[in-house]
């Protein structure tokens, strides 16, 4: 038996003697969900587990993020295990918050419980004097993309550069002393087969706030003195429908509007309707332009009608790109805990994630990991199985972190010496920054 085989056995045993802890903090946080930027509550949780195990952490980082540092024995590369802070609203949720709407529908309580299990046992075990190189415990703001003008008013207040917490904790500098990173992500039968996988890849997004601005008038008597909006974003939405053929299969493009505002009067010929949109793809040119086609379908349906259409692109997250040689890491860890036999290579996924925007300046592992019954962001979502859906991702992350950093961090510097990240911090910054733009296209000329 090797050594890293032997203290791999012992932090499991340690997250074993604290199941129940580890348990209690899924539960508790599943039943106190918070919307992105506002998770106080639950880095208030964070913190007190750090607290206990001795760990000292920065707080506050992009408003609610909370990180903490062990450090090896010997210098190496630096490992953050993340989990995310932020619940996503579904209001109907039998364990929503009834005032924000706030529901744990995606599995995040089980992120922040697998990685406070792996806090606890590689501290209390002592493991981090034979490794060469730091672990970083990283509670991480606001992954889920909701309220979008609440975060836009964040941005425009100066508080915040970017809408979700990866992105603004890159911006912050909070990543720079780290060399990959790695979290896991709850999953359940109804959505994914086996018990845990890996799908290469995901889709990345910008978002649109749309506003469709025409003319009132009596809808009664004198409709043909007002300019309708809602015609103008009916018109939009077919010509949405009709670029479909034109995006590559292969290029996964998703372009799922809603009208958010109608009119406001059935009598009124509504002058203000407003939509939201997001633009999704396989590659960040696709995302580029399919945005450029619905930019033109959003403009030609206010010529049509001749009102004015304003358009205001937001970024959102960058495809994720899931570093090979941690999947195969990943793979062998996760099957031991599992059964390798359970273990599925997922396809692509049209899903989006801010783990994609960190994967495109490092190495990045986001995998899935059962235990949830129910279907993502529904109502019938829960951790079912608790062992499967808290334990055995503490086990897989602190594992994961011996893998790495063990033999003097042989395996973590070999996947740092294959990596190539698609870009560099300052050209990522660059790239997400470029896609801020607000345009007011004047179609009744």
């Amino acid at each position: 038996m090797t050594k890293s085989t032997t203290w791999k056995s012992e932090v499991c045993t340690a997250i074993d003697r604290r199941r129940e802890d580890i348990i209690n903090i899924g539960e508790s946080i599943m039943d106190t969900p918070e919307l992105g930027f506002k998770e106080t509550q639950t880095a208030e949780r964070v913190k007190q587990t750090f607290d206990q195990v001795g760990l000292s952490f920065e707080d506050g980082l992009a408003i609610t993020g909370v990180k903490a540092v062990l450090r090896g024995a010997k210098e190496g590369p630096t490992i953050a295990l993340m989990g995310e802070l932020d619940a996503l609203q579904v209001p109907d949720h039998p364990r929503a918050d009834p005032t924000s709407g706030a529901a744990h529908a995606c599995g995040h309580n089980a992120q922040i419980a697998g990685l406070m299990g792996a806090a606890m046992a590689l501290t209390e075990t002592g493991i981090a004097e034979h490794l060469a190189g730091n672990i970083v415990f990283f509670a991480v703001p606001a992954e889920e993309y909701v309220e979008i003008n609440y975060r836009v008013g964040l941005v425009k207040e100066g508080k915040n550069t970017f809408l979700t917490g990866k992105q603004e904790l890159i911006k912050l500098g909070h990543f720079d002393d780290i060399d990959m990173a790695v979290m896991i992500h709850s999953t359940s039968p109804v959505v994914s087969e086996g018990s845990m996988g890996i799908a290469p890849s995901s889709n990345g997004f910008l978002a649109k706030n749309i506003r469709f601005l025409g003319k009132a008038s009596h809808a009664g008597i004198f409709p043909e003195r007002g300019v309708n909006a809602l015609c103008a974003a009916q018109l939009a939405l077919s010509a949405i429908n009709a670029q479909r053929e034109t995006f590559r299969d292969q290029d996964c493009v998703r372009v799922h509007p809603i009208i958010t505002k109608g009119g406001d009067l059935v009598n009124i010929i509504p002058a203000e309707v407003c939509m939201e949109t997001y633009v999704r793809a396989k590659t960040p040119d696709a995302i580029l332009d399919a945005s450029h086609k619905v930019d033109r379908a959003l403009r030609g349906a206010a010529m049509a009608m001749g009102c004015k259409v304003e358009i205001e692109t937001v970024p959102g997250n960058l495809p994720l790109r899931n570093d090979p040689e941690l999947a195969e890491i990943f793979r062998d860890t996760a099957g031991a805990v599992l059964g390798e036999e359970n273990y599925r290579d997922y396809p692509h996924s049209g899903g989006s994630t801010d783990a994609g925007d960190l994967s495109q300046i490092m190495p990045v592992l986001h995998p899935m990991m059962t235990g949830a019954a129910g279907a993502h962001h529904q109502i019938d979502w829960c951790i079912a199985d608790h062992e499967r859906g808290y334990i055995a991702p503490a086990k897989t992350l602190a594992m994961m972190a011996v893998d790495l950093l063990s033999n003097d961090a042989a395996k973590a510097k070999g996947i740092l010496d294959k990596s190539s990240p698609a870009m560099s911090k300052a050209e990522y910054l660059e790239r997400q920054t470029s896609v801020f733009r607000t345009e007011l296209y004047d179609g009744t000329k």
